[in-house]
């Protein structure tokens, strides 16, 4: 075989084995994805019961109801058109509250959130676009404190 041909040989080895990496990776991370919806997302069922997902929006006003375990609470999350309930136990983060900006990730079970984590924002500038958008055209207003 000729120093061409060798060369050839070793570089479409290259472009097959970084093909197949690529492949693998994408393949791996596919499994994994976690999409971002709003409550009015799963109002009009684009979210599969039972598919681990992200909501976001603002905690409504007076819907924070805590347990006297202080582990469990329940609250609403609603991107100004609809809202719906999350549960979730564990230990919020400081900066939940209400009127403020909230992302869960968990799953749909039975017309509410089960959430596992809870995150919460500290200005707009954390807000995915699509929700700040939403939020402005709707009837629930930002605040930033």
């Amino acid at each position: 075989m000729s120093r061409k041909g060798k060369r050839a040989l070793l570089i479409s080895s290259a472009v097959a084995i970084l093909a197949a990496c690529g492949v693998l990776v994408m393949t791996a991370m596919r499994d994994n994805i976690v999409f971002f919806h709003t409550p009015s997302d799963i109002q009009e069922g684009k979210v599969i019961a039972g598919q681990q997902t992200r909501i976001g929006g603002l905690v409504e006003k007076d819907s924070v109801i805590r347990q006297q375990d202080g582990m469990n609470v329940t609250f609403r999350i609603t991107d100004g058109a609809n809202a719906i309930g999350v549960r979730y136990s564990g230990i919020l983060p400081d900066l939940f509250r209400e009127q403020q900006g909230v992302v869960a990730e968990g799953l749909v079970k039975n017309g509410t959130f089960e959430a596992t984590t809870i995150l919460a924002k500290h200005d707009e500038n954390y807000m995915p676009r699509e929700v700040s958008e939403t939020l402005k055209n709707g009837v629930v207003p930002i605040t930033t404190k």
